[in-house]
């Protein structure tokens, strides 16, 4: 495989001057074409006649012009799962479960389009009007029973073709379980219509069927570098925490405590355990996370606190005292609080 892509051996430095268009990764000989025969089976297994086709991009996406679904780039290759992973801090996708999670709701994208299901009065009643512009910012409720849960951030909130993509994938999961999951859930009457509205398409032609690639990695120009540094920037959102109130409820600057270990350090120590579990109990991007975290760090380190205690017992006060502000930030009117769609 190195010799195939010498870029393989490369520092990080070097790799993230490669234009993208230069890794010249695809779907075919990896992992992906496992996932892709998966979701295939899932769909035959329900009559629907439908084939998505996929191409490596720069990001997950489904075009409303062609049945068929982007996959990101890191993907395609080990090592630029590393890469994504030491800048991101994680890899949407990179597992089978997270990435079959992932193509379900491409498909469900795909299935709308190729059959034109939101031109369907019942499905402009229930999920909205497709044709509602994308806002730049969502606002979710995690409370909210109106929704299914499949991606991270309640993504079915921000948009009628996600809700309608997100209520697809879980009904489209092998052993879902769907109808006792959301039994008491407004949200069950949404997949009850999906599941009438796939047996009324079952065995039909789609009407979408021309085979597009939009924004192939080939015609990627920017390079690792500038890619990555637009992510970062989507991604590094602040979440409003009043650091020193916050902090001073689990540390302390109180000068019996000297000989403690110094906040900052046991922040430090402990952070990506802390951010892992916040990042899994709330859905928040690890990278959002982290960027709260060095602020919280280099606030303790100015108010001089220590972490007197056990360990234990401060890593749980902390890890749950930030998800609560995490969550609370998702109801902050701020728009610069909301999530990037």
């Amino acid at each position: 495989m190195s010799r195939r892509f010498p870029w393989a051996n490369w520092s990080d430095e070097a790799l993230l001057q490669l234009p993208l268009k230069a890794l010249k990764v695809s779907v075919e000989g990896t992992w992906l074409e496992d996932c892709l025969a998966a979701l295939y089976d899932e769909l035959a297994q329900r009559d629907l006649r439908v084939r998505p086709h996929a191409w490596i991009s720069d990001e997950w996406f489904s075009p409303d012009t062609t049945p068929g679904i982007a996959i990101p780039f890191y993907l395609a290759h080990p090592r630029l799962m590393k890469l994504e992973r030491r800048l991101i801090l994680e890899v949407e996708g990179g597992t089978v479960a997270d990435c079959m999670r992932i193509l379900r709701h491409e498909a469900g994208h795909v299935v709308q389009h190729a059959f034109q299901l939101h031109r369907r009065s019942r499905w402009r009643e229930l999920f909205g009007r497709s044709s509602t512009p994308y806002p730049a910012y969502y606002r979710p409720n995690p409370a909210s029973k109106q929704y299914v849960q499949h991606l991270r951030l309640w993504y079915a909130q921000s948009h009628p073709d996600e809700d309608f993509a997100e209520t697809f994938a879980v009904w489209l999961k092998p052993r879902s379980d769907w109808r006792k999951r959301y039994a008491d859930w407004p949200a069950l009457k949404k997949l009850q219509y999906v599941d009438e509205l796939m047996a009324d398409i079952a065995g039909t032609r789609p009407e979408l069927t021309r085979r597009l690639r939009v924004d192939p990695l080939g015609r990627l120009t920017r390079t690792l570098a500038e890619h990555y540094a637009q992510k970062q920037a989507r991604h590094v959102l602040t979440i409003p925490s009043h650091h020193d109130r916050d902090l001073l409820k689990i540390f302390s600057a109180d000068p019996r405590h000297h000989r403690a270990p110094t906040a900052a350090q046991f922040l430090r120590r402990h952070r990506a355990r802390i951010r892992q579990m916040i990042a899994k109990w709330t859905g928040e991007y690890q990278l959002t996370l982290d960027a709260v975290l060095d602020g919280m760090i280099a606030r303790a380190r100015e108010l001089k606190l220590r972490a007197p205690g056990r360990e234990r017992e401060l890593v749980m006060d902390f890890t749950v005292l930030l998800a609560t502000r995490t969550v609370h930030s998702l109801y902050s009117p701020s728009r610069r609080e909301w999530f990037a769609v």
